[in-house]
């Protein structure tokens, strides 16, 4: 009897294996692996879904500006998240606190850090890193090396120093791993790592305009309360990208604890899907409420730039509005003419769309920006801004800057991926 139990449990052995695996109990079928949970897509906080469609990009007949750079080409989108409206001051602190932060707690240690097994530091959620607030813990003294020192305070006071202020991050540069020279190449060689000081350039408003009283810009538009829902500034393509990867990942930790699914990854939108919200369904349209013109039936200008001559209030602002000003557009998003102008993450060029695809087209150059010439440098920017005149509010408008530059005028919206269905 003895046997006949060991040849039993020697033959029933690999059974209980099989059926303990992931491919489940399948019967010799093929079923896909067991006990993955179905996913549908929920639309990202702020955020509007974009569905795909096919239009026609670029400038109409008459646009004989850009008739040699925004060539007419039918154009399909695939579907896309995007920011209902520009990332405000209050939105893109967010950003700025957490890097702060972060800092600081590694400074601290103790509490404020968890160690994963492999050695690397993580940042504790549950506590919060105190800067000598009144009544609770005083971490000060140890934030000591965060503030300006010496010569460089002013009136005694602990300011921060922004100059320390450096997000990290490293990212998969899926185009040159695709590239046929660099197959067999080492993963390693594709891996990209960032440093990017992330405060904003306040000095934009004087640097940007000779001979004008624009200081009090400088000292109140990023840190007053009175300007939180107003659109960032002063924050270059660099800054604007690195935001982008902190927002995919700072939601994504947080999926990882409730052991949910991750969502597709947030970015700047490239220049065809810019375009393509802009319209807000309409096709052949000047502009992001239809058009022709920039008035409606009443006689009110319909977005924030440089009318006529030069009469910058008769629009309702002198210089940038609330990110939620004027009606939205089709596709329920605000300013996509006027207020500021939006980075893209498309490289420009004068003849991109001669020779982009006509499936999601983007012309985005590879390698380190650093290593780049100057011409590949330039980043595609959309929409005009509360100081261009008119004509830069049209929907196939293209201009550029360059990756490294902040200006007073250019802010950024985000876009994510569509991934699965949507609920």
């Amino acid at each position: 009897m003895k046997y006949i139990f060991y040849i039993l449990l020697f033959f029933s052995l690999p059974f209980v294996l099989v059926s303990c695996s992931s491919t489940g109990n399948s019967q010799g079928e093929l079923t896909g692996v067991s006990g993955r949970k179905s996913y549908k897509q929920d639309i990202p906080y702020g955020m509007v879904y974009i569905p795909a469609g096919t239009f026609i990009m670029g400038g109409t007949d008459q646009d004989i500006t850009s008739a040699r750079t925004a060539l007419s080409k039918q154009v399909t989108i695939a579907p896309f998240f995007m920011d209902e409206a520009e990332i405000t001051n209050n939105e893109y602190r967010q950003f700025v606190f957490w890097v702060r932060d972060s800092i600081a707690a590694k400074i601290i240690g103790g509490e404020y850090l968890i160690q994963a097994e492999d050695g690397t530091e993580y940042i504790n959620p549950k506590k919060t890193v105190v800067y000598g607030s009144q009544g609770k813990e005083d971490n000060s003294d140890a934030l000591q090396a965060m503030y300006y020192q010496g010569d460089d305070k002013l009136l005694g006071t602990n300011d921060f120093d922004v100059t320390k202020l450096i997000y990290q991050y490293t990212w998969f540069d899926l185009r040159s791993a695709a590239l046929k020279q660099n197959i067999g190449q080492p993963r390693s060689s594709f891996i990209r790592r960032e440093k990017v000081n992330v405060y904003p350039d306040t000095l934009v408003w004087i640097k940007d305009f000779s001979y004008a009283q624009n200081e009090p810009m400088v000292e109140q538009y990023f840190s007053h309360p009175a300007y939180d829902d107003y659109p960032v500034v002063g924050v270059n393509w660099r800054q604007a990208t690195a935001f982008c990867n902190w927002r995919t990942e700072f939601n994504n930790t947080y999926r990882d604890k409730l052991n949910k699914p991750r969502r597709g990854a947030m970015s700047l939108p490239t220049e065809a899907q810019f375009e393509y919200a802009a319209r807000g369904g309409r096709n052949g349209t000047d502009y992001p409420w239809g058009g022709p013109y920039i008035r409606n039936s009443r006689g009110c200008l319909l977005a924030n730039f440089k009318p006529l001559r030069g009469n910058y209030i008769d629009d309702g602002g002198a210089y940038t509005v609330h990110a939620k000003s004027y009606f939205p557009n089709g596709y329920g998003l605000y300013n996509m003419s006027g207020n500021v102008a939006e980075w893209t993450s498309s490289t420009y060029n004068e003849s991109s769309f001669v020779f982009t695809h006509d499936m999601n087209p983007n012309y985005a150059t590879v390698k380190d920006l650093d290593d780049l010439p100057l011409p590949q440098r330039r980043k595609v920017i959309r929409g005009g801004s509360w100081k261009d005149i008119g004509y830069y509010l049209r929907n196939s408008t293209r201009t550029y800057e360059y990756a490294d530059t902040a200006k007073s005028y250019i802010g950024f919206r985000c876009v994510a991926q569509v991934v699965g269905r949507i609920n």
